[in-house]
Protein backbone atom coordinates (compact mmCIF):
# COMPACT_ATOMS: atom_id res chain seq x y z
CA UNK A 1 0.00 0.00 0.00
CA UNK A 2 1.39 3.72 -0.92
CA UNK A 3 2.03 5.50 1.70
CA UNK A 4 0.51 8.79 2.44
CA UNK A 5 2.29 11.56 0.94
CA UNK A 6 2.04 15.65 1.92
CA UNK A 7 0.89 16.89 5.00
CA UNK A 8 -3.13 16.96 5.85
CA UNK A 9 -4.27 18.94 8.94
CA UNK A 10 -6.53 17.41 11.68
CA UNK A 11 -6.89 20.27 14.20
CA UNK A 12 -5.64 23.62 14.80
CA UNK A 13 -5.36 25.91 18.10
CA UNK A 14 -6.10 29.00 16.67
CA UNK A 15 -6.46 30.86 20.06
CA UNK A 16 -3.36 29.92 21.05
CA UNK A 17 -1.80 32.58 18.79
CA UNK A 18 -4.11 35.45 20.37
CA UNK A 19 -3.82 34.01 23.90
CA UNK A 20 0.21 33.63 23.91
CA UNK A 21 3.11 35.26 22.76
CA UNK A 22 4.87 32.45 20.78
CA UNK A 23 8.35 31.96 20.95
CA UNK A 24 9.81 28.62 19.27
CA UNK A 25 8.00 25.64 17.76
CA UNK A 26 8.47 22.05 17.90
CA UNK A 27 7.13 19.16 15.80
CA UNK A 28 6.85 15.86 17.72
CA UNK A 29 5.41 12.34 17.15
CA UNK A 30 2.13 11.17 19.21
CA UNK A 31 1.58 7.85 20.97
CA UNK A 32 -2.09 6.86 20.04
CA UNK A 33 -3.82 3.92 20.04
CA UNK A 34 -6.06 2.74 16.64
CA UNK A 35 -8.79 3.96 17.69
CA UNK A 36 -7.36 7.42 17.66
CA UNK A 37 -6.09 7.51 14.71
CA UNK A 38 -9.12 6.62 13.53
CA UNK A 39 -10.87 9.32 14.96
CA UNK A 40 -7.88 11.98 13.80
CA UNK A 41 -8.53 10.20 9.97
CA UNK A 42 -11.67 11.46 10.09
CA UNK A 43 -11.04 15.01 11.07
CA UNK A 44 -12.23 14.61 14.72
CA UNK A 45 -10.12 16.53 17.49
CA UNK A 46 -10.04 19.52 19.64
CA UNK A 47 -7.09 21.31 20.80
CA UNK A 48 -9.15 24.29 23.27
CA UNK A 49 -7.97 23.07 26.29
CA UNK A 50 -4.68 20.77 25.51
CA UNK A 51 -1.28 21.50 27.24
CA UNK A 52 2.38 20.14 27.32
CA UNK A 53 4.25 19.09 30.35
CA UNK A 54 8.00 17.19 30.82
CA UNK A 55 7.76 14.39 33.83
CA UNK A 56 10.77 12.34 34.29
CA UNK A 57 12.16 13.30 31.05
CA UNK A 58 9.34 12.60 29.14
CA UNK A 59 7.14 15.08 27.21
CA UNK A 60 3.18 14.44 27.65
CA UNK A 61 0.42 15.96 25.93
CA UNK A 62 -2.80 16.52 27.93
CA UNK A 63 -6.26 17.35 28.00
CA UNK A 64 -6.74 16.60 23.82
CA UNK A 65 -9.75 15.89 23.28
CA UNK A 66 -9.57 12.85 20.72
CA UNK A 67 -13.28 11.73 20.48
CA UNK A 68 -14.65 7.87 20.70
CA UNK A 69 -14.49 6.39 16.79
CA UNK A 70 -17.78 5.82 16.43
CA UNK A 71 -17.16 2.55 14.61
CA UNK A 72 -15.66 1.30 17.83
CA UNK A 73 -16.57 -1.46 20.42
CA UNK A 74 -15.54 -2.26 24.00
CA UNK A 75 -11.67 -1.52 22.94
CA UNK A 76 -12.28 2.60 22.21
CA UNK A 77 -10.00 4.99 24.01
CA UNK A 78 -10.94 7.40 26.21
CA UNK A 79 -11.50 10.48 24.53
CA UNK A 80 -9.18 12.96 26.85
CA UNK A 81 -6.16 11.00 28.12
CA UNK A 82 -2.85 11.85 28.50
CA UNK A 83 -0.27 10.79 25.81
CA UNK A 84 3.17 10.35 25.15
CA UNK A 85 4.90 12.71 22.61
CA UNK A 86 8.31 11.75 20.73
CA UNK A 87 10.62 14.00 20.76
CA UNK A 88 14.94 13.49 21.01
CA UNK A 89 16.27 13.66 24.50
CA UNK A 90 17.86 16.49 23.84
CA UNK A 91 14.94 19.00 22.39
CA UNK A 92 13.30 17.83 25.20
CA UNK A 93 16.30 18.88 27.61
CA UNK A 94 16.20 21.97 25.66
CA UNK A 95 12.54 22.72 26.14
CA UNK A 96 12.83 22.03 29.92
CA UNK A 97 15.48 24.59 30.10
CA UNK A 98 13.35 27.19 28.66
CA UNK A 99 10.26 26.82 30.30
CA UNK A 100 11.15 26.74 33.93
CA UNK A 101 12.87 29.92 33.29
CA UNK A 102 9.18 31.29 34.59
CA UNK A 103 6.69 32.16 32.52
CA UNK A 104 6.70 30.10 29.26
CA UNK A 105 4.42 27.07 28.86
CA UNK A 106 4.04 24.41 25.87
CA UNK A 107 0.82 25.13 23.76
CA UNK A 108 -0.22 22.51 20.85
CA UNK A 109 -0.84 24.67 17.90
CA UNK A 110 -1.92 21.45 15.70
CA UNK A 111 -2.46 17.96 15.05
CA UNK A 112 -1.86 16.90 11.55
CA UNK A 113 -0.27 13.76 9.57
CA UNK A 114 2.91 14.04 7.55
CA UNK A 115 3.87 11.36 5.90
CA UNK A 116 0.92 8.56 7.25
CA UNK A 117 1.54 9.32 10.25
CA UNK A 118 0.38 11.70 13.26
CA UNK A 119 2.22 14.78 14.77
CA UNK A 120 1.76 18.05 17.05
CA UNK A 121 3.60 20.81 16.61
CA UNK A 122 4.31 22.12 20.32
CA UNK A 123 5.57 25.68 20.82
CA UNK A 124 6.91 27.41 23.28
CA UNK A 125 4.66 30.39 24.45
CA UNK A 126 4.49 33.00 26.61
CA UNK A 127 0.80 34.30 28.40
CA UNK A 128 -0.40 37.65 26.70
CA UNK A 129 -1.90 40.04 28.90
CA UNK A 130 -5.14 41.48 28.70
CA UNK A 131 -3.82 45.08 27.25
CA UNK A 132 -1.34 42.74 24.82
CA UNK A 133 -4.34 41.03 23.27
CA UNK A 134 -6.13 44.63 22.52
CA UNK A 135 -3.04 46.19 21.02
CA UNK A 136 -2.61 43.06 18.29
CA UNK A 137 -6.54 43.46 17.75
CA UNK A 138 -5.80 47.18 16.95
CA UNK A 139 -3.17 46.83 14.94
CA UNK A 140 -4.71 43.88 12.92
CA UNK A 141 -7.31 45.72 12.36
CA UNK A 142 -5.33 48.99 11.19
CA UNK A 143 -3.71 47.31 8.39
CA UNK A 144 -6.34 45.88 6.91
CA UNK A 145 -8.41 49.30 7.07
CA UNK A 146 -4.99 50.62 4.91
CA UNK A 147 -5.09 48.03 2.91
CA UNK A 148 -8.44 48.81 2.01
CA UNK A 149 -7.64 52.64 1.56
CA UNK A 150 -4.37 51.41 -1.05
CA UNK A 151 -7.00 49.16 -2.98
CA UNK A 152 -9.93 51.62 -3.34
CA UNK A 153 -7.29 54.22 -4.37
CA UNK A 154 -5.64 51.80 -6.46
CA UNK A 155 -8.87 51.30 -8.19
CA UNK A 156 -10.26 54.69 -8.47
CA UNK A 157 -6.73 55.85 -9.91
CA UNK A 158 -8.06 53.02 -13.05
Amino acid sequence: MPRETGQKVVATNRKARHDYTIEDTYEAGLVLTGTEVKSLREGRASLVDGYAFIEGGEMWLDAVHIPEYTEGTWNNHTPRRKRKLLLHKQEIVKISHRTSQGGYTLVPLQIYFSGGRAKVEIAIAKGKREYDKRHALRERQDKREADRAMASRRHLGD
